[in-house]
């Protein structure tokens, strides 16, 4: 089953995104399997990362949410909110 999780950064901690980004890519590397995609939601300016937004495919939602837990970024305390939700892929058609 598909689920999105929406992350959103605490307000000024880019410079801690940024150390425990090679964490974070390394984390994922492991769980390519269940990725379907991921990456950085930005600012306003389409510059700065402000959050991330994974959709990743997983049995049931416990995992998602290990998974989620699990992720450096988390670990770190980047993270002001997480979300997630059960999605389902439309495009591009399977």
């Amino acid at each position: 089953m598909h689920f999105a999780i929406t992350c959103t950064d605490k307000p000024g901690n880019l410079d801690l995104r940024l150390a425990t980004r090679p964490k974070h890519l390394e984390y994922l590397d492991t769980q390519v399997a269940h990725i379907v995609v991921a990456g950085p939601l930005l600012d306003a300016e389409g510059k700065s990362p402000v959050g991330s937004l994974l959709v990743v495919d997983f049995p049931d939602e416990a995992a998602a949410q290990a998974f989620a837990a699990a992720d450096p970024y988390a670990q770190a305390g980047l993270f002001e909110s997480v979300t997630i939700q059960p999605f389902r892929v439309v495009y591009p058609k399977a």
